[in-house]
Parts: structure tokens; sequence; C-alpha cells
């Protein structure tokens, strides 16, 4: 029996060229401290070609779903990541699906 709910459809999202962070004291640096993290890098990489939910990411990642919900959080508050869509699981539930905001990151220091 279908499924009369959306599950992993195809998400159309488009990235812009570039994104620049002006690191000049007036607490930009926080941001370069989210994706310090190895784990937040590694959810940029698994997000790099397709949108996906936390339970893949973190399938992907080989780390907890806790974990990538805890980064997801803080890369989505620094403009890195979005929800794009929602999916639902086989069972009904609702996941919510992330895609990357930037496609490059350029950092500039100013006095």
């Amino acid at each position: 029996m279908a499924s009369l709910l959306p599950t992993h459809r195809s998400v159309d999202h488009s990235l812009p060229d570039r994104t620049e962070i002006v690191v000049d004291g007036t607490g930009s640096g926080a941001v370069l401290s989210v994706i310090a993290s190895e784990t937040a890098q590694q959810i940029l990489c698994a997000l790099r070609d397709d949108p996906k939910p936390a339970s893949v990411i973190a399938d992907d990642t080989d780390t907890s779903l806790q974990n990538v919900r805890y980064h997801i959080d803080r890369l989505c508050e620094a403009e890195f990541v979005e929800t794009v869509d929602t999916w639902y699981s086989e069972k009904g539930r609702e996941m919510t699906v992330y895609g990357l905001l930037i496609d490059r990151l350029v950092i500039r220091f100013e006095p």
C-alpha cells in the first residue's frame, strides 16, 4: 500500500554562490566556533550533495541523532544550514529536512 504522506521526495534547493564572514571583533567570531567542530564539518559535508533529515545525517556521519541535532541547531543559528522540507518516515513521523545555505565560505578579517 502506497503512503499518502510525502516520503523522501526530491527537494529543489539552490545555494548562493558565495557567503562571506567578516571577523571584526563584533561577535562574528562566534560563528567560527560553530564550524570549528569536527562533527559540524562532517554534517556540512553530508549535506553537500542533497538535503537530508537528521536521522540520515547521523547515519552518514556515524554519530548519534542527539549529537547531530545539537550541531544542526548551532549551524542553523549561524545560518550555514536551513530547514528546506518535511518528509515522513514509514511510520508517519515528521522528519525535518535540512539543506545548506552556503556553497563557499570566505572569511575576511578586518580591524
